[in-house]
């Protein structure tokens, strides 16, 4: 059977070097083979790859990729993928963004775009369907994101454009920067702002007219209906429009894995000030959703008084409040919303960024740093007042900003004595949950294609609720499912949430994706090629270097001992790590060292990353 819908089978190709764009036809197999989103950007990267590109060079390509279900009649279809080889990592790299843009990039015509080269001034990128121009963005030269994309519609004269754009922290190549649109909706890990910057492009907007092909339309209508349906009776429906990601601050402080003090400790005293009752109670006054989403989780707060007063924000999540609430010790709401706001204006990662600027504060704590490396600016744990200007320093490379601008490695190199205190996979700061307390967790974030994010595999809930009684075999196995269905969703074009917090069964997205192409595809079928494409990009990091030594988790979760709450005194075992990864990478099918085998290569579809690997494998 042939596609008969869910595609337009397009790629769009920017050249800023040239100033030319041209239109790829994409073929059936590549179209399925890939799916879409996260999929089809990392085969995308792998067919352009080379292994000495800077990835701040214009050689370095970066995909913009919504999927297959972007933008349908269905729940929570606004995911877009943004992929590249990552500046805060040096290997592959990938970040997630809802909200609207996708889906307009697909009402214009296509499945994807690739741009790479350098624009000879800061230009923005126009798409109006057919119609593609690259325009001189110097108007717009240091401004914030949300700004851009105010002032961008007023001057295009249609406020329906969907716009992305970076701000000054982009601009400036920060290795954190993100990419920003519909009001402070973020891809932003790993970099992908920095990419934008050094392409000189500020922005990119889209007005879009098309329809979007679906085979078999009824049939989806049909599903999504009853899948509306049941998303809105399910209990905890209402609670999560009220609070969105917010009421995982009672959950992570409660189960002892909230980040508090740079990781030091898993329970925060004062999270009861920081929590999703003071925010729903306090601060909110409006919802927001991405492209078809019933449960609206987005917040927009508002700063009524107080020194950080008419700060306005779609924000925080979780991770967000975390990170710049009990990681530094701050126990003001407002100060977060504040530090939020500044991050989405600036174009910054807010977990990096909450990350380095707590290692900075405990690194002053221990004389790690002198007040001369601080810029003379003394740093102690809730001082929100000194955390508004390191983002700032951060954001325009000033002083120690510089440093902490290039990320992880970026500090290490520097400060070698930090080490152990900055909380890192692969250069990407760890997320918002502690690892000492659950294996899975730290098996994932050491395993994590990216770098240590949660989006890749969240099991630690899962653990905690199982206790001990369970083998390292099926918690690899846990593992190794997370990191699989949950990149589906974001080859899909989907948002995992629905599954995540009101048990939609997965099995559906198999429905709607039948629906949407007119082939018969069943859940584990769809599993298997998001395992083919984790097998790609663990080979894209291979060609690029890394090796098993990468593959672990953050020094703190073996050294340092867990001060208070529930786990008091817990640390991870490093025997015991060892072991699960010795099980993880055998259920992969990779080798000793992390190498994909040629039998898993080829079952993969992959037999052109065979010869790659060679050279890279151990001699026997």
């Amino acid at each position: 059977m042939s596609i008969n819908g869910g595609y337009f089978m397009k790629v769009l190709h920017v050249d800023l070097n040239e100033c030319k764009t041209y239109v790829e036809e994409v073929d059936e197999e590549f179209a399925l083979k890939y799916i879409g989103g996260r999929g089809w950007g990392a085969r995308l990267v792998w067919e352009h790859l080379k292994e000495d590109t800077d990835p701040l060079s214009p050689e370095n390509i970066i995909v913009i990729a919504p999927g297959p279900l972007s933008g349908l009649y269905l729940p929570s279809a606004g995911k877009t993928s943004i992929c590249s080889i990552s500046p805060t990592t040096g290997i592959y790299g990938d970040s997630n963004i809802g909200g609207m843009f996708g889906v307009e990039l697909r009402q214009a015509g296509f499945d994807a775009m690739v741009i790479k080269g350098k624009a000879p001034e800061l230009s923005y990128l126009w798409i109006d369907d057919d119609d593609i121009q690259l325009k001189s963005a110097e108007n717009y030269a240091g401004m914030g994101s949300i700004e851009t994309e105010h002032q961008l519609r007023e001057d295009i004269g249609d406020e329906t454009v969907k716009v992305a754009s970076i701000g000054p922290a982009g601009e400036k190549m920060v290795k954190m920067a993100c990419i920003t649109a519909d009001w402070g909706r973020n891809a932003g890990r790993t970099g992908m702002g920095a990419i934008l910057g050094s392409k000189n492009l500020k922005a990119i907007a889209i007005r879009g007219t098309r329809d979007l092909p679906v085979a078999d339309l009824k049939r989806l209508t049909g599903i999504s209906d009853k899948s509306f349906k049941k998303l809105s009776r399910h209990n905890l429906f209402e609670f999560w429009q009220r609070q969105g990601l917010m009421s995982v601050i009672d959950y992570a402080n409660t189960a002892g894995i909230i980040p508090t003090h740079n990781f030091k400790d898993t329970h925060f005293e004062e999270a009861d000030k920081i929590n999703g009752d003071v925010m729903e109670l306090e601060y909110k006054i409006g919802d927001t959703a991405c492209f078809g989403c019933p449960m609206a989780c987005g917040n927009v707060n508002l700063v009524k008084d107080g020194k950080y007063a008419g700060t306005v924000i779609e924000g925080p999540e979780y991770e967000t409040a975390a990170m710049f609430g009990s990681n530094v010790g701050v126990s003001d709401f407002s100060a977060i919303l504040r530090a939020n706001y500044l991050c989405d204006e600036y174009g910054i990662d807010t977990i990096t960024a909450g990350s380095l600027i707590s290692v900075m504060i405990e690194a002053y704590e221990k004389d790690l740093v002198t007040l001369e490396d601080l810029d003379g600016m003394a740093l102690n744990w809730g001082d929100d007042e000194s955390v508004m200007e390191m983002i700032r320093k951060i954001a325009f490379r000033e002083g120690v900003g510089d440093t902490l601008a290039e990320g992880a490695y970026g500090v290490i190199e520097r400060w070698p004595q930090l080490a152990p205190i900055v909380n890192h996979v692969k250069g990407l700061d760890q997320s918002a949950y502690d690892a000492r307390v659950a294996i899975t967790m730290a098996l994932g974030y050491a395993t994590s294609d990216i770098g240590a994010h949660h989006a890749r595999a969240w099991p630690v809930a899962k653990e905690l609720e199982m206790g001990c009684n369970w083998d390292l075999n099926e918690k690899a196995d846990l593992v190794i499912y997370h990191q699989t269905v949950r990149p589906l969703f974001d080859m899909l074009g989907v948002c995992r949430l629905p599954w995540i917090e009101l048990g939609f069964d997965e099995n559906t997205y198999a429905e709607f994706f039948s629906a949407a192409v007119g082939i018969e595809f069943t859940l584990e079928e769809l599993l298997k090629l998001s395992n083919d494409v984790y097998n790609l990009t663990r080979a894209i990091n291979i060609r690029l270097g890394l090796t098993r030594d990468d593959d672990r988790p953050p020094e703190r979760v073996f050294n340092d001992p867990i001060k208070t709450g529930p786990h008091a005194g817990k640390v991870l075992n490093r025997d015991e790590f060892r072991e699960i990864l010795d099980i993880y990478y055998q259920r992969r099918g990779w080798d000793n060292d992390g190498i994909p085998t040629d039998e898993t290569l080829k079952a993969s579809g992959l037999e052109d990353a065979i010869e790659y690997m060679k050279p890279k494998r151990k001699a026997e």
